[in-house]
């Protein structure tokens, strides 16, 4: 398909033989499929250039009208951090003791979780993201975007696999509600804190639950 703009450029498909495909796709799944979100972090130091190359794996997710209504905070500093999980179990014991139904307590038992987050102080980095229902234009006047948490939800999915992907791990927590994040680190307006996710190494020895997922049967038809 031609334009007779000069908006657009060739696009650089992919030139993969059908083996080709079929071992790239079997290879990403198995790779995928070992990923599992972790409560049980190292301290050891993550180089700083692979958290930017993830974070730019993000950025490279579909958005309403392309518009990247997102942002990504990554927060090392230990004061920070320490901050963040004081006021994240604040809202977590509040969830657990209250908050909660007792439906959603049961289907939490296998988990074997409780309101104190260590991992919020322990993790290397913390990656929160940010949704923006509108941006701001240099004369303060707001400019909408679209699809708002769909956007920013295919961004966290990309964000998950580059995180996997560089051999790293990763939880993503929700201490609902997560209005202090936008408090602490004094983000704009516009912004509304969407994910609260601790990256590193696994600790040694960590463990987690003996799940199983989905056949493909179950979340798969064909028509």
């Amino acid at each position: 398909m031609k334009h007779t703009t000069t908006d657009f450029i060739p696009y650089e498909a992919l030139q993969l033989t059908e083996a080709e495909m079929l071992e790239k796709s079997e290879a990403f799944y198995q790779l995928m499929n070992k990923r599992r979100s972790l409560r049980f972090f190292s301290d050891k130091a993550v180089p700083k250039a692979v958290i930017e190359n993830i974070i730019r794996a993000a950025s490279t997710a579909p958005s309403g009208a392309h518009k990247q209504p997102w942002s990504f905070c990554v927060i090392e500093n230990k004061e920070l951090k320490q901050e963040i999980r004081k006021a994240a179990e604040k809202e977590e014991y509040e969830n657990y003791n209250g908050r909660m139904s007792e439906e959603w307590l049961e289907d939490l038992k296998p988990f074997a979780t409780n309101w104190e987050k260590a991992f919020l102080e322990i993790a290397p980095y913390l990656i929160i993201v940010f949704k923006k229902p509108y941006e701001v234009d240099a004369e303060g006047n707001k400019e909408k975007n679209y699809y708002v948490n769909e956007s920013v939800g295919l961004a966290a999915g990309f964000l998950l696999a580059a995180i996997h992907q560089a051999g790293l791990v990763a939880l993503t927590h929700t201490p609902s509600p997560m209005n202090f994040l936008q408090t602490i680190l004094k983000r704009p307006a516009n912004e509304r804190a969407f994910l609260l996710i601790p990256v590193g190494y696994p600790a040694e020895q960590a463990e987690v639950p003996n799940l199983q997922r989905k056949e493909l049967a179950e979340v798969m038809q064909w028509y």
